[in-house]
Order: structure tokens, then sequence, then C-alpha cells
């Protein structure tokens, strides 16, 4: 019945669509009006006032234009083209001033609406601002220069409909293979679906055939970085800063990638030139001097240099007093105390309505800590449930995909399938997948082992996931079929599991140094340990695992840098832990033998029966220096680097029982 119920509004939307556009305005708003009496969600109410709203501008009854559109607007706030029709309403209505508000708060939103900046252009000529007519004059001009499909395109991804972003985006390229800012735009698009190597290979593309293109050069610079393959983007830094010597975005980049490759001190004087730059011109701009305090705050943390990384980060909220990501900096160094000061700020800025979403996101998590460092628990939850609540309807995450993907691999990768083609992939030992939840203790078994004079630490790989997507296949269904992979491990031709190895080891090259040995700490290749199996037979696989309700409310306190999207709602991690151990149990039953499981609780209980059984399952001999992790000198960008720099403490282990009172749900989920 609901197919049918979103089949019959769909008809319905461009059945009103045809009215407006023939001009029978009336009949549109009527049928709109009646379909408003439906069964609907927010999205379908969206588009009909919408569509109501344009009807009745057209009809030229303003007020009641006026009323429709707010009624869209409380439905979502963030909706520009509602925006740029309260412009043309005011318009209509002679308010010239609350147009301005509007077409400027549509193009703030939405900077590709091609009409909004034509009216502010219209409406700053009224008002003799020059400098804004350049300004919108500017930009209306870059629009115009894109082919109408990539404007499309623009408004769309603006629109967080990427999917048909993407779909219009690469029908394009069909007919113009070669056009630079198409690919980057599709490019973009991989970005924000989190397809880095299809966008990694885009860029590399659009460089080989235009190497000075700026945008090019700039989003593929900032993927690298992203990836964490520092010694190739140095390589593109150098080539773009003798483009541009004086762009303060490459100086920057630069620092980023210094640190990323340990070399902090450079950073440093890097990241203070950048500011000293900034901060010289006539008008600074507090939000970018802000944003570079806090990348060098990152850098002196990631060194393990906690008091010079505080005053970066506070010198960042200083400058820009909304700036959530400061005050998330702060509470995420686990060891910084807020003054009261400070949780009055915050407290005052979680409510202001004008703010944007992520910081108000960032504020909530960082308000949380503060409060939970007080033992204030009460007041603690409320501020973490705030910002998962928010974080989890701005992220769209479905936790029955998580659940079909396991039953899916499951289903699969079963013992005949290893029987048959387990030993056919690279034999090399070189790769340790540290696996599991997030904060379930693996930055800490990461720093035993990269602590050993034979093993490489480097960080969260994306590379398995990115294979796995690949096979995976890009047909976007919608019915309950079983996906492509991991079904298609059985059916491919068996010479590629070997050259699939050899990719990975090619490709995880760059974040090596000289040990035999290296690690991918990356938690969620754990849905893919079937896939490792095929490729990289020899692989060592490491469960690090927490007791439940330790792990998933540890999880849900962490705002997370990207990802884990599944960790901002009680039920979702407590059903994701449940289809991880389901997991688990079935890759233990059909790869016995492939996997070693650390439970967090038995590494703080004794540290060293747990270090002796991790060497021994990666065939190393003993070193003190595991026993000493915390006085390794390594980078550590986790959450955890802090707590992997001291002795293993515990006192974290049973820190949910404080909120035991307020997390029923979890407990309902994990029973």
């Amino acid at each position: 019945m609901e197919n049918n119920a979103n089949v019959s509004i769909d008809i319905a939307l461009k059945s009103i669509q045809q009215l407006i556009q023939t001009a029978k305005f009336t009949e549109a708003i009527s049928q709109g009006k009646q379909c408003l009496e439906q069964s609907l969600d927010d999205q379908e109410s969206i588009e009909l006032w919408y569509l109501i709203a344009v009807a009745q501008r057209y009809a030229k009854n303003f007020s009641e234009a006026l009323l429709s559109i707010n009624e869209l607007i409380k439905l979502n706030e963030k909706h520009s083209r509602a925006y740029q029709e309260l412009g043309y309403i005011n318009i209509a209505l002679k308010k010239p001033k609350e147009a301005q508000i509007s077409f400027e708060k549509a193009t703030e939103l939405n900077p590709s609406l091609v009409a909004s900046w034509q009216e502010l252009i219209e409406i700053y000529r009224e008002l003799k601002q020059s400098e804004n007519i350049q300004k919108a004059a500017n930009q209306l001009a870059k629009l115009k220069k894109l082919p109408p499909a990539l404007l499309a395109v623009t408004e769309l991804m603006h629109e967080k409909k990427l999917l048909k972003a993407e779909q219009i985006c690469r029908h394009f390229l069909q007919n113009n293979k070669q056009h630079i800012d198409g690919m980057c735009l599709l490019a973009e698009i991989g970005l924000e679906l989190k397809i880095y190597d299809d966008a990694e290979f885009l860029l590399a593309s659009a460089l080989e055939l235009s190497p000075d293109h700026i945008h090019a050069l700039s989003l593929y610079i900032n993927l690298l970085i992203r990836l964490g393959k520092y010694k190739i983007a140095t390589k593109q830094i150098e080539r773009a800063l003798k483009l541009q010597p004086d762009n303060l975005s490459f100086k920057l980049a630069n620092a980023n990638v210094l640190t990323g490759l340990g070399h902090i001190e450079q950073a440093v004087i890097l990241f203070e030139q950048v500011i000293a730059q900034a901060t010289a011109k006539t008008e600074v701009n507090n939000t970018l001097v802000s944003g570079v305090y806090l990348q060098l705050g990152h850098a002196l943390k990631a060194k393990g240099d906690i008091e010079e990384a505080v005053k970066a980060y506070q010198q960042a909220y200083q400058l820009n007093p909304n700036y959530g990501d400061a005050y998330w900096s702060l509470a995420n160094t686990k060891t910084y105390r807020f003054s009261d000061e400070e949780i009055a700020e915050m407290q005052a800025k979680r409510t202001n309505k004008d703010l944007a979403l992520i910081d108000k996101i960032q504020l909530h998590f960082a308000t949380g800590k503060a409060f939970e460092d007080r033992k204030d628990f009460g007041q603690a939850f409320e501020a973490y449930q705030e910002g998962n609540s928010l974080q989890h309807a701005n992220n769209g995450f479905d936790i029955s995909k998580i659940e079909q993907q396991v039953d899916e691999q499951i289903k699969y990768c079963t013992a005949e399938l290893f029987e048959e083609r387990g030993q056919l992939g690279l034999d090399v030992p070189d790769p340790i997948f540290i696996v599991g939840l997030p904060r379930a203790g693996s930055t800490l078994l990461e720093q035993i082992l990269a602590s050993h004079s034979q093993v490489d630490g480097t960080m969260e790989l994306h590379n398995i996931l990115g294979l796995a997507s690949r096979l995976r296949g890009r047909n976007n269904k919608k019915d309950n079929t079983d996906n492509q992979y991991p079904k298609n491990l059985a059916e491919i031709n068996t010479d590629y599991f070997k050259r699939f190895g050899q990719q990975f080891i090619n490709e995880t090259s760059v974040y090596r140094e000289s040990a035999p040995l290296f690690i991918d700490k990356m938690p969620n290749n754990f849905l893919h340990l079937g896939l490792i199996k095929l490729i990289l037979p020899n692989a060592k696989i490491i469960d690090a695992r927490r007791s439940p309700m330790a792990c998933c409310f540890s999880g849900f306190k962490q705002l997370f840098a990207e990802g884990q999207d599944f960790s901002y709602s009680l039920e979702d991690i407590g059903r994701y832990y449940k289809a991880y151990l389901k997991l688990m149990n079935h890759w233990k039953k059909v790869l016995p033998d492939f996997v070693l499981t650390v439970n967090h609780e038995d590494v703080v209980e004794d540290l060293d029966k747990e270090v002796n059984r991790l060497l021994d399952f990666c065939g190393l001999d003993f070193e003190q220096s595991c026993i000493d992790f915390h006085k390794t000198k390594r980078n550590i960008k986790t959450p955890s680097s802090e707590q992997v720099r001291q002795p293993i403490y515990k006192s974290a282990t049973e820190q949910w029982r404080y909120f035991e009172d307020y997390l029923t749900p979890l407990k309902n989920v994990l029973k």
C-alpha cells in the first residue's frame, strides 16, 4: 500500500507542475491542498507546499503564498528554493529589504541558484552597493559558464540529491569525456558518497588532461590528505605552490601533510606563517584564522603536546566564538577540563537557533563531556542525547542495511568457498588487520604492536572498503534482492584474487616505513574478512573486542570525524554490535585460526599475558617496548591518542554504569 501511495503522490506532483506550467493556478492550488490531506512524509509535504506557494504567487494570492512558504520552512529551514520563493513573494509585496534577506539566505544555502543572484544584483543596484554587486556578478558569471547540465548538477549537490546529481553528471561526461569541470563535479559527488577511489581516479585523470587546473589540483590535494597519502600529496603541493606561491590554502595543505608525515616542528612553523600572513591583511578573516589554529592544535595533539594544543584550540574559539569544533576538540583531548565560564558559553550557544547545525552538534558533545567530567551525569546524558539525535537525523543512516550485509556475508562466504578458493590470493604475510567496533581498544592494540621493531603503524585505511564497494557495483537497487557482492566472490575469475592482493600491497605502501609488517586498523573491515582471506590468505586478523555496554556507550559519547553513522542512536549501536558478534562468530566457524579475539578487559587485567598472545599470533619475538607502549613516540590521530600515551588504567572500563539509568534502549537491544 505504501508503494502505491508514493506512486500516486509522484503522479499528483507532476500533475500540479503541469497545471502551473499551463497557467491553471487555481486548479493547481486546489489539487495540492487535497493531497496535503493524505498521510504524507515530510519530503512529500515540502514538495507540495512549494508548488502551492508558487501557484499562489502566480495567481497573485501573495498573502496566502507567504503562509504556504512559511509552512514549508517549518518543515525544512534549510530549503534553499523556499527562501528564493520567499524572495519573489516579498518583491511582489513590495518589501525589498525582506526580499534581499530571503535571496541572500537562498544563495547561502545553495550558491548555484542563478535566479537568486540575478535578483540580488538588481536589489544591490537600487541600494548602490557596488561591492555586493561585484560579488554577485562574479558568482553569476561563474555559474553561467557552466553547461546547463552541470549547473543542474551543482544545484542538486547543494540540495543533497547526490544520486540524481551523479546520474546527470555521468550522462554529461559520456558525451563530453574530457570536460574538466564535469570531472571535478563527479569527483566531488564521489567525495560526498565516500567513494574515494572513484574520486581519486577522476581527479588524477583531470590533472593529466589539464595539469594547471587549480580547482582540480586543490580537490586532489585535499583528497590525498584525507586518505593519508601524504607522500603523493607532497608532490602535488609543490606543483600548486609553483603556480600560486601565495595561496594560503596550499600552504595550509603543506602544513597538514608535514603533520601527517610526522614533521610536526616544520608543520607548526608553517601554520604560524599562515596565521601571520592571514592576520596581516587589512580585513582579517577570523573564520579562516580560527580554522588554522584548530589544525595547529590537531598537529600538536598528534605529537603529544597537549598543553600547546589546548592553547591553539582556545585561540580558535576566541577568534570565532561560535566555532563548535574548537570546543569539541578541547573535549576530545579526553584530558581537558572546561571552566565554569566555558560551560556557560557552551550552554548559551547550544540554544542559539541561528547556529550552524555542525557547530550545534559539536557543542552538544563537548558540553556532554564537560558535565561528565564534573560527575553531573544527568546533564551530561541530556547533552550527548541532543548531539546524537541531531547527527542521527542529519545522516540518514539505516541499520537494516548493515544487518542485510551481515546476512549476505554469512550466506555466501561459506566454508566451501574458502576450501575451494581460500589459498589463491597473494602469498605475503605483511598486513595485520585490527577490526571490531570503534572505541573497543583498537588504538591500544595498534600502539602495542607498532611499538615492535618489525611492525609499522599506519592509520584506518580505506582500501578494503573501496575494493568491496567496487565489487558491489553501483546498481542503487531498491528491492530486497541480494547485492552482487559478496555473492560474486564464488563467481569471479580466481586470478583476480592475487591481483587484488597485490593492488592492496601496492596502494598501502605509501603509508608504510621500512618494517616488514604493517597494521590497517579500519574497524569496519570486520564486514569483509572473507574478501581479505581470498586476496591475502596469510594476513593476520585481530578482533579488538570490548564488553557490549562499555563499548556501545563509549561510541555513543564520541563524535567521529567521519563515518560510524550507526553510533548516533542507542538502538542502532546496539543492533550494530549484535550484527558484529553474529558475523565474527561466523568467521570463527568458517575460518578457524584466522582471527585472534583480544578482549579489552583482559588487556587491562593482564597486559603481559595479552601482549604475548598478540605477538605469538603475529609470529613476532617478544620485545619489552610492546609492554612499554606508552613510551613509543609516534603520531596518533584517533580519539584515544592521549589514553595510549599513558600506562594501562582500569577506571574507564565501567564508566557506562554512571549512565545506566538512561541506557534502557541499549540494554533492551543487547539482552
